[in-house]
């Protein structure tokens, strides 16, 4: 295990590698740049930019340099000194602004997850030994509703009944006396009580996906030759499914966390910009808006970096649960 793992983090190196140029090409592919960007709503809003300020503008943002050249150097900003490049937009190293938003990004998007398991699997369990029973019905109808809604939509019906019915705002992760204080206990308790909201939204898709696929799977292990067996000989019904069909009904499902991780980024995005959260989401937005392309290029850096170790991570789990597969292909 030690050894596949060292292979795999060795192959992430050179994977995350590739994807960095390639995010930062595709960054730069639109026609234009930020100071296009920026000279065009500074004139929209009547405001003349002389020749000499924006030649002075393209020499401070390294924008009359190769493509490759600003490549080069952003990685090895990045490689040397932690150092993500500029914020055009925000005038503010792109590291600072990744240290205030990210690690609250990555904990919202690891407490859906870890919701959408915890949810999902005691449903799928009761639908799937419950066929046609009239819970199994609703959470079916739930389970359609939640696939077929977008998160940010939910989010829009959300926040419009509760404000509208109780006169209730669920908008932002803070209050507003906590918004710009220090970390403290009472500013995590105060984020507790409000995160509950965005997890239930954020997670509801990926939530109603798991448990259609986890019923289905454990539907077709049911009337399994090994299950009929191992309940003719007196294994209890409880047992039965944990040890046997539960765990072979879920690999699918496990092998997709590494996917699942960046696809409730990519909710978060227009579900953060909706509910006025305080991550990632609404800066990448803007980030992209107005070409704003280390900060840009970084989040989707750091995005492909947690798909990658969560595809590894998705691959050691299902070699832990499912003693069928072998690593390496022997009978190790």
């Amino acid at each position: 295990m030690l050894k596949y793992l060292i292979k795999r983090l060795c192959g992430c190196v050179v994977m995350i590698a590739i994807l960095s140029l390639v995010t930062f090409v595709v960054i730069d592919l639109p026609q234009g740049d930020f100071l296009s960007t920026y000279i065009g709503t500074m004139q929209a809003s009547g405001r003349t930019v002389d020749q000499a300020e924006i030649d002075q503008l393209v020499i401070q943002y390294g924008l009359d340099q190769p493509l490759m050249v600003k490549y080069v150097n952003w990685i090895k900003g990045i490689i040397t000194r932690g150092d993500f490049g500029r914020s055009f937009s925000w005038n503010r190293s792109v590291r600072d602004i990744l240290a205030e938003r990210m690690p609250l990004t990555i904990f919202l998007v690891l407490v859906t997850l870890i919701f959408q398991w915890v949810v999902s699997v005691p449903i799928a369990i009761y639908s799937s030994t419950h066929q046609y029973s009239p819970l199994d019905y609703v959470f079916n109808i739930f389970g359609f509703i939640g696939l077929s809604i977008p998160s940010f939509l939910l989010g829009l019906v959300v926040v419009y009944v509760l404000f509208k019915l109780f006169n209730f705002p669920i908008t932002g992760l803070f209050s507003p006396e906590y918004d710009i204080v220090p970390w403290s206990m009472g500013k995590v308790l105060n984020l507790m009580s409000h995160i509950w909201l965005p997890i239930i939204i954020l997670g509801a898709q990926g939530t109603a996906s798991l448990i259609r696929t986890i019923r289905g799977n454990l539907i077709d292990e049911l009337p399994k030759q090994y299950v009929t067996t191992a309940r003719a000989k007196g294994l209890p019904e409880q047992k039965l499914l944990f040890r046997y069909p539960i765990r072979v009904a879920i690999n699918p499902s496990i092998s997709t966390i590494g996917w699942a991780l960046p696809g409730i980024f990519s909710n978060e995005i227009i579900t953060a910009t909706v509910l006025n959260l305080e991550s990632v989401g609404p800066v990448f937005l803007q980030s992209v808006k107005s070409q704003d392309m280390y900060l840009a290029g970084s989040v989707l850096l750091v995005l492909c970096t947690i798909t990658i170790l969560g595809t590894v991570l998705s691959d050691v789990l299902l070699a832990l649960l499912d003693p069928r597969i072998r690593i390496g292909g022997g009978s190790k």
